[in-house]
């Protein structure tokens, strides 16, 4: 069934191009769909379109198909274009005339903006609840490992001091970073398209603020065209945020990667949670954590596919948007299943607690000794110039006794400050 269908026979080789996978990535938004045909049923309701009984009629078949969603029972068959037209091919079928009425004063257009609006929405939330688990993990093996110094780097060569709880810390409040995107991308789901039709309005006197309430968004997106342009705009924003998020991730297994290798044995997890080699005994590969790194390299290439499906595009709907799910879609189904994977990879961490010990990180204490002798009153640069020349002649000894106080240091980790960032950050 074509909700489009004026009584002709499309050439199925179109058909077929035109359709492309919506079926398959409709399920995602069939709820959401069914949500707003709800809250449009009401309103119509409300306007004289359709009478109570026309509307409780509807409201009755839209909760079983809602059920069939939850239960995972919906199917959109071959034949059907997409989710839309499976819905009003089901209530036409149930309920007849009554069921030919739900498009009134709706286009597919602002049909499908809704349900994005709604189910990005849910994705963002969700989101943000993976984001806090994990930083809740990070947190908390961040204080428990403190104490544990291991090598900080710069130029990939040895440089300062650092431990594991400044360095688990560090990624657990730049995870408040990648909220204050995703934020922004919700404050834009969190507008009603509704109503803006196929992009020009109707004349028939819908009550927008009404669909607005029922369904728990914000406000309008009040002028029709700006609604209908949104379509794209949405999907970009949130990509964005994704693409923070992945970029907080990759760079996390990229360090978990590194510094579980032998050559640095800083952190390791157990054997059940690495894999092997077909030819090597001995290997324990970081698998996941190298899987989670493509992965997100992957997902922040996002918003630049995304930009060029939809740019420069004129006023109006556009048939290229129909590409856009196809790249979101399994895009966030990817980053929640990372967070998800992290999270767990990380409650199973292990840490080597003597790795500075070892007299190849002595040099990482030397800016110690600099600091000492100008606390002492030297001149920086000749305290500087002084361990230089110990270093040079062989006479270095270092004092790996730290005394580290300022906010953010290894000795003043912040983290209960760095919480309450966290709570305002997902609050929003």
């Amino acid at each position: 069934m074509k909700i489009w269908d004026k009584g002709y026979t499309i050439e199925n080789a179109v058909e077929k191009f035109t359709v492309g996978n919506d079926r398959e990535l409709d399920i995602a938004i069939a709820k959401y769909d069914l949500l707003a045909s709800k809250a449009h049923t009401n309103m119509l309701q409300s306007i004289g379109i359709l009478t109570e009984i026309e509307k409780n009629t509807l409201i009755a078949a839209l909760d079983v198909l809602l059920k069939q969603v939850e239960e995972g029972t919906f199917i959109i068959e071959e034949g059907f274009e997409d989710v839309h037209s499976k819905i009003e091919y089901e209530l036409i079928l149930k309920l007849g005339d009554t069921g030919k009425k739900v498009h009134t004063g709706r286009s597919r257009n602002d049909q499908v903006l809704v349900a994005l609006h709604l189910y990005l929405k849910k994705q963002i939330i969700d989101f943000k609840k993976g984001i806090e688990r994990l930083f809740n993990q990070l947190q908390s093996l961040s204080e428990q490992y403190k104490e544990v110094l291991i090598p900080g780097y710069t130029h990939m060569q040895v440089a300062m001091p650092s431990s594991i709880g400044l360095w688990l810390g560090a990624y657990a409040e730049l995870l408040i970073d990648d909220l204050y995107f995703l934020n922004a991308a919700y404050k834009i789901a969190d507008q009603n398209p509704l109503g803006s039709g196929a992009g020009y309005g109707s004349s028939i006197p819908l009550n927008r603020t009404q669909t607005t309430q029922e369904l728990g968004l914000e406000t309008l997106k009040f002028n029709s065209i700006a609604a209908q342009l949104s379509r794209g705009k949405l999907e970009k924003a949130v990509s964005f945020a994704m693409a923070s998020v992945a970029s907080t991730l990759a760079r996390l297994a990229m360090d978990v990667t590194l510094y579980m290798n032998e050559n640095h044995g800083f952190i390791s997890f157990p054997k059940e949670l690495t894999t092997g080699s077909s030819i090597m005994p001995h290997k324990k590969n970081p698998d996941v954590l190298e899987l989670v790194r493509a992965k997100c390299n992957k997902i922040q290439a996002l918003p630049t596919e995304l930009t060029l499906i939809t740019n420069n595009l004129p006023t109006g709907y556009h048939r290229d948007y129909q590409l856009v799910k196809e790249s979101l879609f399994p895009a966030i189904t990817s980053l929640d299943d990372c967070l998800i994977i992290t999270t767990f990879m990380f409650s199973h961490l292990q840490v080597n607690d003597s790795v500075i010990m070892q007299p190849k990180y002595d040099l990482l204490f030397s800016v110690e000794s600099v600091n000492q002798l100008v606390n002492k009153g030297m001149p920086f640069r000749d305290a500087y110039q002084q361990v230089g020349k110990e270093i040079e002649e062989g006479n270095f000894v270092p004092d790996k006794n730290l005394a580290h106080t300022h906010e953010g240091s290894i000795g003043n980790l912040c983290n209960q400050a760095i919480k309450q960032k966290l709570k305002q950050a997902i609050k929003g």
